[in-house]
């Protein structure tokens, strides 16, 4: 019984340590699993007020987006495309969160613009992005033309692009995860997970 345990204690740290780490590039990284549950994590709001993860999602289903940043225009055409649904979203019961590794003085230009209606959080060093596996190497071209498009710190890291499903105790129901930084989830299969999900 004592071996099972320690076998079973050693699969649940070498699984952590797989999800902590940082990939090389995108399609090596190797995201959280349908069904497990979101870590917690210290997030920054646009003013640079700190939150925890559980305290925005739990108890209440949520769409949870991980965007590269307010710099990348593919990210900003999804996150727009996403507030054009938030009426259909939140009538099905659900909230919309997006999160970044950008530096939290960025997620204000983008608040207050008309277009985006939800909750923007930056992830600090990409703390939760490394956690839940996401996370992979910005290349040097890439951070040079972060620093130029934003202020604050620069990230070393960036999230696969990914759109997560999660219920009010924080399990990821669903996700949509794709290297190609260009294909995202389209709003009418978003809907209809959600209403197959409900």
């Amino acid at each position: 019984m004592k071996s099972i345990l320690s076998l079973l204690i050693i699969s649940l740290v070498n699984v952590f340590t797989i999800n902590s780490q940082v990939a090389e590039k995108a399609e090596d990284a190797r995201p959280i699993l349908i069904g497990a549950t979101l870590p917690n994590a210290e997030l920054k709001d646009e003013n640079g007020t700190v939150v925890n993860l559980h305290d925005v999602i739990n108890d209440k289903p949520t769409v949870l987006v991980f965007y590269r940043g307010s710099w990348c225009p593919f990210c900003n055409k999804h996150l727009e495309a996403l507030a054009k649904s938030q009426d259909e979203i939140i009538k099905l019961g659900y909230q919309i969160v997006a999160i970044s590794p950008d530096d939290y003085q960025n997620l204000k230009p983008m608040v207050k613009t008309d277009t985006l209606n939800y909750k923007l959080y930056s992830d600090p060093d990409g703390k939760l992005i490394k956690q839940i596996g996401l996370a992979f190497k910005a290349s040097d071209k890439t951070k040079s033309y972060i620093s130029i498009k934003t202020i604050g710190k620069t990230t070393e890291i960036l999230p696969v692009p990914t759109l997560m499903v999660i219920n009010g105790k924080s399990e990821v129901l669903f996700e949509y995860v794709n290297p190609d930084v260009k294909n995202r989830i389209t709003q009418k299969l978003l809907l209809a997970v959600l209403k197959n999900i409900n």
